[in-house]
């Protein structure tokens, strides 16, 4: 869908703009768990993308009958290419090595056995999606679906990422909310407790609070708080839960018809026009100029 929609997005008519396959390690049919024939494109190869699907059965012996995986996952993710990994198709990923140091997520029955055996990862057994240097992890079919859609955006755009997941997210009562994946990737430190404090943002960040409090409340004086948080992320704490709250209405803008000024308030800020100001010099476009990117799409 996304495809055909970017194609026509770009003047090809009909004509699908990327080419979709299915791979399998040696190029074979691939013959499923419920015994279904599955024809593949061809064997290991280039990608922009690589999504893994879940398996079924005893993975030591997979990786045994198929070891080419892992090298061939370490080298892509090194050229560049995102790599997902839906339910347990994130063993895969582990496995090569990709996750050590780094947030991951599978499904839930998996918890345990994913822990024992990657005890380098740092399994989020909260979380349904995950990011972390180009590494996205998707706990089952549901949130992988909210992944994809992500990925649409990051590939084709925020107009062909809204308009698909209007097709199919509908009947579920799903809205899509750009850019909130991509916090991942600040992600990739190891202080644990500004990692704690940039989960609680992402559940608070539209309460009234003081980062003087947050600071204290996990044993910091407010000084070594805004140090360690610029040094572990990048960003000063203001401007990541600036951004966390603008990427918030993002979402709300383009997928619901709520007001400017309710839309400020649910983000954290009283002051729609403070907001309004505040989203221009995050986007480079008003409140309503954003909107109406997405406005006749809905109409």
């Amino acid at each position: 869908m996304a495809s055909l929609r970017f194609g026509k997005l770009q003047g090809q008519g009909l004509t699908p703009a990327f080419e979709t396959r299915l791979v399998s390690p040696d190029g074979q049919p691939v013959q499923s768990f419920s015994d279904v024939r599955l024809p593949v494109d061809g064997d290991l190869d280039q990608a922009d993308i690589i999504i893994l699907p879940a398996f079924w059965g005893d993975f030591d012996a997979l990786n045994a009958r198929y070891p080419q995986v892992s090298e061939w996952l370490r080298q892509r993710h090194a050229a560049g290419t995102a790599i997902c990994g839906e339910a347990t198709g994130v063993f895969w990923m582990a496995q090569a090595g990709l996750l050590d140091g780094k947030e991951a997520t599978t499904y839930w029955r998996f918890f345990r056995e994913f822990a024992e055996r990657f005890p380098n990862v740092l399994l989020n057994q909260e979380k349904h999606l995950s990011d972390a240097d180009n590494l996205y992890c998707a706990g089952g079919v549901t949130s992988a679906c909210d992944l994809y859609i992500y990925l649409i955006e990051r590939f084709c755009g925020a107009n062909v990422a809204q308009a698909v997941a209007r097709d199919i997210l509908y009947e579920v009562q799903r809205n899509y909310i750009p850019g909130r994946i991509g916090f991942g990737g600040q992600k990739l430190h190891h202080d644990m407790t500004i990692l704690q404090i940039q989960q609680w943002l992402e559940e608070h960040f539209a309460d009234k609070f003081r980062f003087e409090d947050v600071a204290r409340e996990h044993g910091m004086s407010i000084r070594n708080f805004m140090r360690r948080f610029q040094a572990a992320t990048g960003d000063k704490p203001l401007h990541y839960l600036q951004r966390l709250r603008i990427e918030t209405a993002k979402g709300l803008l383009s997928a619901t018809r709520k007001s400017i000024k309710t839309i400020s308030y649910e983000v954290g800020y009283d002051d729609a026009s403070f907001f309004a100001r505040l989203f221009r010099q995050h986007t480079q476009l008003s409140p309503n100029q954003y909107r109406r990117q997405f406005q006749h799409k809905r109409d």
